[in-house]
């Protein structure tokens, strides 16, 4: 698979990552709308570690990027992009979170059972059984598990969803399982907000009310750490601020707004 998409005309002055790990393609809609005035990279990431992940981002943004530049990233792509900046700080001169995963292991227990408790009797049969497909390292359709489950949470994310199609292009297992084991050790033992000490540019976290992902996972740890950092909370909106009937406008102007003052 291609690991570049590019919207817009160039120089390319802003990014967007993907969330997953291993979904990409699902970023095309808010590179689309950002790219009637700039040039916009949509990176995937194909490698399977966490370390082959920011160094493909580094590759991609060192070749095709204008920089530094905006670095835009949503769910787990929001943690890649928090990772990148802390690791090549002079790539970046903006730094905004959509939908971030929490920096802290505290948070993240009740991701899942908030989900799971906006589920419907059908879909929770389909949780378990899709659950038990991804576990089975044996089983030869674990791809194919990872898109529906991805399906189904984004059923049980969002709040008040406009009429929209899935822009996943494939989903993968083993990106996921590979680099989310290494995202989740990195912040059970503290390393992830340390990380946030050595990211100098303005950094702005923009995240749903309904969304399962604790907003006080984000804005407090981060609160602490980054020294110019700003949190906007988006009410009557889920994970993805995009596809929300209540919020999409809200969300575009201020996404725009933060691309443009530098």
């Amino acid at each position: 698979m291609e690991n570049l998409r590019k919207y817009g005309n160039p120089p390319f002055t802003a990014a967007v990552v993907h969330g997953g790990p291993g979904a990409p393609g699902e970023m095309a809609p808010v590179a689309r709308e950002l790219s009637s005035s700039r040039g916009v990279l949509e990176p995937f990431q194909t490698k399977a570690t966490l370390e082959g992940q920011v160094d493909e981002l580094r590759d991609i943004l060192e070749e095709h990027g204008a920089l530094p530049v905006t670095l835009i990233g949503f769910s787990w792509g929001a943690m890649l992009s928090f990772i990148f900046t802390a690791l090549n700080p002079q790539f970046v001169k903006k730094l905004i979170l959509i939908g971030s995963g929490p920096y802290e292991e505290k948070y993240a227990a009740s991701i899942m059972s908030t989900r799971v408790s906006r589920l419907v009797k059908e879909d929770w049969e389909n949780f378990l059984f899709l659950t038990e497909t991804l576990n089975d390292s044996s089983a030869k359709n674990r791809d194919e598990a990872l898109c529906s489950f991805g399906k189904l949470m984004s059923k049980a994310d969002a709040y008040d969803p406009l009429p929209h199609e899935e822009e996943l292009l494939e989903c993968n297992c083993e990106i996921f399982k590979g680099v989310w084991e290494e995202a989740s050790e990195l912040r059970s033992s503290g390393k992830l907000l340390e990380l946030g000490t050595k990211i100098t540019c303005p950094v702005v976290a923009i995240h749903g009310n309904y969304d399962p992902h604790p907003y006080e996972g984000v804005r407090g740890p981060l609160s602490g750490v980054l020294n110019d950092f700003r949190f906007v909370l988006l009410e009557k909106c889920g994970h993805k601020p995009w596809i929300e009937r209540e919020a999409k406008e809200r969300f575009y102007n201020l996404l725009k707004k933060e691309i443009c003052n530098y």
